[in-house]
């Protein structure tokens, strides 16, 4: 890889983590169960999670590489939260595996693949991306709230937790 990207914020060490991330998705051609996806989350120089995607193999369809290798990487670190991470994946995450990042608060993804090259392959992401720009009547998948009783005990749920918290919670509107 001589020429990994113009982009004068791609380090040495990125396009060796990065190429490990390839690396990884390169072993699906001869695993079954496994597709071309490899991910690796990066603390402090140090790979603490690593991935592969592992949907058909383990029956499970949020098994995504990036998703693997952040679960790795809060196992090995014991905690959720991942400010100080960086991750590298061989294409651009997926809504689910880049929302998956905002959770755990990685900072910054660096990718191979774009999803331009995932969706010529085959791959639905772009799609997903696109339906979840829709207002949520319009996607495909429909989403159907209840109000009521059921309603009112699942806010309860909520209100509880919070109010056990040791410090106040600030709403996300």
């Amino acid at each position: 890889m001589s020429d990994i990207s113009s982009a004068s914020d791609i380090s040495s060490a990125d396009v060796a983590f990065l190429q490990r991330a390839v690396a990884i998705s390169r072993r699906a051609l001869e695993a079954p169960g496994i597709t071309p996806f490899g991910a690796l989350v990066v603390v402090g120089g140090a790979v603490v999670g690593e991935g592969s995607s592992s949907v058909v193999k383990l029956h499970d369809p949020t098994a995504h590489a990036e998703v693997m290798a952040l679960r790795a990487a809060g196992a090995a670190l014991e905690r959720h939260i991942l400010a100080d991470g960086v991750m590298y994946t061989s294409s651009e995450p997926c809504p689910m595996c880049l929302t998956a990042c905002y959770w755990a608060c990685i900072p910054r993804v660096v990718y191979a693949a774009d999803s331009r090259d995932v969706a010529a392959h085959g791959f639905e992401d772009l799609r997903l991306y696109r339906e979840l720009t829709l207002d949520s009547t319009d996607r495909t998948l429909r989403g159907v709230p209840v109000d009521g009783p059921l309603r009112a005990e699942a806010v309860s749920v909520l209100k509880a937790w919070t109010d056990a918290l040791p410090e106040p919670v600030v709403p996300k509107f």
